[in-house]
């Protein structure tokens, strides 16, 4: 069970709260002035403080204490108790963030009912931040194909490390969704998952929201960095943060702490730190533009997601998923992909990856027939044409220039690109190849011979 430090300078007292909260199953600390207060504060926050408002030989009184902890620690509730209790002091308490105001001598049972209070309350605001934070991400991944195993091996061993993870692959590949799966499936899944989008905070506000504020008019805000204490704070696009920024976040990462902005106190944080990047980082620092050290900080297992192209295999569980996902979220139709609609769908283009599938399957299930099932029809007004092959050949033949050409020629052109097309569609398993074709798997390789196409290269 949480724990609670109690502050009070009697030792009887101390000790008569302690044992009473060690029988209802509290695990307890004692501090006897302000020092020792804060150096348990400062070793490991506490899950409840109870502070007695006068302290003798102590250099802070209660309300200091009070003050220095709220600032550093806000979501610590606070009970304040004293022997010389007055309306003024209760109220300067309250205004200051205690959560109540006993006086002694108290009641006990009045003690143990303000302690369980503040406990549960403290418990449904960390909750209603974490569903806040969540936002309706999902963490699931879905696929079957050599790549996607690759990946998930990788995620696998560093799930329950504390190691800093660098996520690099193309726009829409599913990096935040491999974090959340980091994440979700690590010793900090209870705790927060906050994602920093450094392309969508403006570089003057960057610190700001990274660190937080404090003012004498709106008190303390706090930062990202602090909502993700004790668990996860993801950097999308890393790349995109201001070289000033990038400097103090290398401080954090070394410090554990930081300061916020107009605070004179430093704030200490515990958290796992991922990012993420499509760009190429190494160009960046030659650049000039990205931080050496802050890569080396940021970067201790990097992981490569692969794009869709890379895991054409996975397209049609793919879009089973979004479908059966896009019914239960949107009420859309729960419609089923033919054949011919999801061999379309793994010969298409797909230079937003993930995110750009989605956008199809939710276009076609809008605009399509809710009573039949998804088809070549649904699909054709997408903007990007089917492509496997990236010669030119390839592109003479999509562009229908096949008219053109002699029998001979259209006809050897013909059966390369439809072969490289079912090549790259099932991921390069030339037996599953052949057998989608109707081919002996030896003649398949004969015929990929004479056409000149090298199976060692569209494998994998």
């Amino acid at each position: 069970m949480s724990d609670i430090l109690i502050v009070d300078d009697e030792r009887d007292i101390r000790e008569l709260i302690s044992d009473i909260l060690k029988d209802e199953g509290y695990v307890t600390r004692l501090a006897a002035n302000s020092d020792q207060a804060m150096a348990e504060v400062n070793a490991k926050a506490p899950a409840l403080i109870i502070l007695d408002i006068w302290l003798k030989d102590s250099k802070m009184d209660g309300i200091d204490i009070l003050m220095k902890v709220k600032r550093s620690n806000p979501d610590i509730p606070i009970v304040i108790i004293s022997g010389h209790g007055n309306v003024e002091i209760a109220v300067a308490a309250i205004k200051q963030g205690a959560y109540d105001f006993i006086e002694k001598p108290f009641n006990i049972d009045k003690l143990m009912v303000v302690i369980n209070r503040a406990m549960e309350a403290s418990r449904l605001r960390r909750e209603n931040q974490d569903l806040r934070r969540r936002d309706n991400h999902s963490s699931e991944l879905i696929g079957e194909s050599h790549a996607f195993r690759n990946l998930c091996a990788q995620l696998e061993k560093v799930t329950h490390s504390n190691a800093r993870i660098m996520f690099t692959g193309p726009a829409g590949s599913g990096k935040e969704a491999a974090a959340r799966f980091v994440h979700e499936n690590s010793d900090r899944a209870s705790r927060p998952f906050v994602c920093v989008s450094s392309a969508a905070i403006e570089p003057e506000r960057m610190e700001e929201v990274l660190f937080g504020r404090e003012s004498a008019d709106r008190g303390v805000e706090p930062g990202l960095l602090e909502q993700a204490h004790g668990g996860v704070v993801f950097f999308d696009e890393v790349a995109d943060m201001p070289l000033g920024t990038q400097s103090k976040i290398l401080r954090v990462l070394v410090d554990q702490q930081f300061m916020r902005l107009g605070g004179a106190d430093k704030v200490r944080v515990d958290m796992r730190v991922m990012s993420a990047t499509t760009h190429d980082l190494a160009a960046l620092i030659r650049e000039g533009l990205f931080r050496q050290e802050l890569l080396d900080r940021l970067s201790v297992v990097p992981v490569r997601v692969p794009g869709l192209d890379e895991r054409r295999e996975d397209i049609p569980l793919l879009a089973s998923y979004f479908i059966d996902m896009l019914h239960k979220s949107q009420g859309l139709p729960r419609r089923i992909l033919q054949d011919a609609a999801q061999a379309h769908l793994q010969t298409m283009h797909w230079p937003g990856n993930i995110r750009q599938l989605r956008n199809v399957v939710e276009r076609a299930l809008i605009l399509g027939d809710a009573s039949a099932p998804i088809g070549l029809a649904d699909l054709q007004n997408d903007t990007h044409a089917p492509s496997a092959g990236s010669d030119d050949t390839a592109k003479i033949i999509l562009s229908g220039a096949l008219t053109t050409l002699p029998l001979r020629d259209a006809r050897e052109l013909f059966e390369r690109e439809y072969l490289l097309s079912q090549i790259h569609r099932f991921g390069g398993n030339i037996s599953r190849t052949a057998s989608f074709v109707g081919m002996e798997r030896s003649a398949l390789h004969r015929k990929l011979k004479s056409l000149g196409v090298s199976t060692a290269k569209n494998a994998g």
